[in-house]
C-alpha cells in the first residue's frame, strides 16, 4: 500500500467517524449534553406576543433570568403564576429578568391565539415578559419533560436551578437564590404569621 493509499484510508476513517458523531449528536444530543444545573443555557427564540419581533436568549446576556416554559391549558402553570409575579415584583426592579414562554399551539397542543395568551396573562395580573413559541423549539432545546418547567440562569449563562412542576417562587429558598445571583442582600425569612 502506497503512502497516498494509506492517507486515503485514514481520511475515509475520519470521515466515517465524523459522520457517526454528527448523527449521534443529532439523535442523542439530550443524552450526550443534558440541560441541567451547571450546564450552559441553550439558545432560544420566541415571539413577542402580538408583534412581529422575536427575543432570543442573547437578549438577556449577562442578566439573571428565570425562564418559565408554560401553557394556558396547564393547571400547575396557572397555580404557580401568582408566586412568579410576587417574585418578579420584588426582584424585577433589582435586575431579575422573568421570561415566560408559552408553548400554546405547538405541534400536538391546542391552538390558542396570541391575543388569547396575552388576555389570559393579563387576567392573571402578569407584569413580567410573556413570549410565545408555537414551534416547540424551546421544548427541544431545553429538553422540557413537563409543564411548567423553570430554569434559573445566572449572569454567566449557566443554569443554577431546574424545576419541573409548579413551585412557590416567593419561598425563602427561591428568593435567597435570586438575591444571591443578583449580588444583593439575601432576604430575611418571612415570619410564620405571614408578615415581614
Amino acid at each position: 500500500m502506497t503512502a497516498r493509499q494509506q492517507w486515503t484510508v485514514v481520511a475515509a476513517v475520519i470521515a466515517v467517524l465524523g459522520l457517526g458523531l454528527a448523527i449521534g449528536v443529532h439523535y442523542m444530543g439530550g443524552d450526550l449534553f443534558p440541560v441541567e444545573p451547571g450546564s450552559r443555557a441553550p439558545e432560544f427564540t420566541a415571539k413577542v406576543l402580538n408583534g412581529s419581533t422575536t427575543r432570543t436568549f442573547a437578549d438577556y446576556k449577562n442578566k439573571v433570568v428565570l425562564l418559565n416554559v408554560w401553557a394556558t391549558w396547564c393547571g400547575p402553570c396557572i397555580q404557580e403564576i401568582p408566586s412568579l409575579e410576587k417574585l418578579y415584583k420584588e426582584y424585577g426592579p433589582k435586575g431579575l429578568q422573568l421570561v415566560a414562554v408559552s408553548i400554546d399551539g405547538s405541534p400536538g397542543y391546542p391552538k390558542v391565539s396570541e391575543d388569547s395568551i396575552a388576555r389570559f396573562a393579563r387576567n392573571l395580573g402578569v407584569t413580567f415578559t410573556v413570549l410565545h413559541d408555537s414551534t416547540a423549539a424551546i421544548e427541544k432545546a431545553y429538553q422540557v419533560t413537563g409543564y411548567p418547567e423553570t430554569f434559573v440562569i445566572g449572569t454567566d449563562g449557566r443554569i443554577r436551578k431546574k424545576w419541573i412542576g409548579a413551585d412557590d417562587w416567593s419561598s425563602q429558598g427561591n428568593r435567597a437564590l435570586i438575591a444571591q445571583l443578583l449580588g444583593i442582600e439575601t432576604p430575611k425569612a418571612i415570619a410564620a404569621s405571614g408578615g415581614r
